[in-house]
């Protein structure tokens, strides 16, 4: 079976429907034991150090996988994969570029989601059959969700390992999904958990790891992974454009903040971690999240796949004893 990867979420039912196995390679990057050297291998090849570390990982992974195919998201995601994509074009990569429309127009996107149904071989039918099939997995990829900050029975870090998943399924849908049942039947048997303090994690998934397990071991917990939970699909719509149109990531932080407004107020949440990544354009934004949500706000920054360091960790707890304060 084709393996083909891909720099960003992209619409994942051209890919099943096509027969291939779909690779996050930020996924593979940051599970890799060795995702140091991957960036390491990259910098040796010519990459500056002052280029974001997700995107040197992504370099490294599609080399460390043999990636032969790479759909490369060349609007709404990272201003570097354009030049990434020449790079690996040298590397012998078939390169399929990818772009979801600033104006989220309608139009526009469906012409791009059909490019890639070109490139694949897959018409309508096929893609709408795969859909359904990801959708039965979402359903329960939710419930997942609403146990976090409904039933309190998950943590944080459980919560953003599964959202964060269904970006790819882990390259197999079917076994994806077994995994996800046996968790569910697993974490309905618990008791509530009694973290004091909720809290809403927004950005990009860490490249920092020990987040969430330092934060519950203070006595709070992530009951809100933003850019996670959007990667799981979240609205239930059953037309394959508007779910890529609903879909915030790619687009303005106006349109994503409508969202976080929502979700922090359903989830009771009492303040927000902003996890921003060194040299990332999104880092301005931060900006506009300050002015935009009246909860209290903490900005971490990371740029190499490493545990929390002091820092952050003695950041973390004055935060926590400020809402503890409040």
């Amino acid at each position: 079976m084709l393996k083909v990867g891909f720099t960003s979420t992209i619409p994942l039912e051209v890919l099943i429907a096509a027969g291939a196995v779909p690779i996050d390679l930020n996924n593979v990057f940051i599970t890799n034991p060795a995702s140091l050297a991957l960036i390491e291998d990259a910098e040796l090849d010519g990459f500056p150090r002052n280029v974001c570390a997700w995107i040197k990982g992504i370099y490294g992974a599609v080399l460390f996988s043999g990636i032969t195919d790479l759909i490369a998201v060349t609007e709404g995601d990272c201003s570097y994969t354009k030049a990434l994509m020449e790079v690996l074009s040298l590397k012998g990569v078939r390169v399929h570029p990818f772009a979801y429309p600033a104006t989220r127009d309608s139009r526009a996107l469906r012409s791009e989601i059909e490019k890639l149904m070109a490139r694949f071989q897959v018409d309508w039918d096929r893609v709408n059959a795969a859909k359904r099939r990801l959708d039965e997995i979402r359903v329960k990829i939710h419930e997942i969700d609403r146990l976090t900050f409904q039933e309190d029975l998950v943590s944080g870090e459980e919560n953003h390992y599964f959202q964060v998943c269904s970006s790819d399924m882990n390259g197999n849908p079917d076994r994806f999904e077994a995994e996800i049942d046996a968790f569910l039947a697993q974490a309905l048997k618990r008791p509530a958990r009694r973290e004091r303090i909720r809290l809403a994690y927004l950005g990009v998934p860490p490249i920092v790891s020990g987040l969430y397990d330092f934060l519950e071991g203070l006595g709070a917990r992530v009951v809100f992974n933003e850019t996670q939970r959007q990667f799981s699909m979240p609205y239930r719509i059953d037309d394959l454009v508007e779910q890529y149109r609903a879909y915030t990531y790619p687009y303005d932080i106006f349109h994503r903040i409508e969202d976080i407004s929502r979700e922090l107020q359903a989830r009771r949440v009492d303040g927000v971690i902003h996890y921003v990544q060194s040299f990332c354009f999104r880092q301005i934004e931060d900006l506009v999240l300050r002015k935009s949500i009246a909860l209290p706000i903490l900005t971490l920054e990371g740029d190499k796949p490493t545990e929390i360091d002091a820092r952050t960790k003695i950041r973390l707890e004055g935060f926590l004893e400020l809402l503890e304060d409040r």
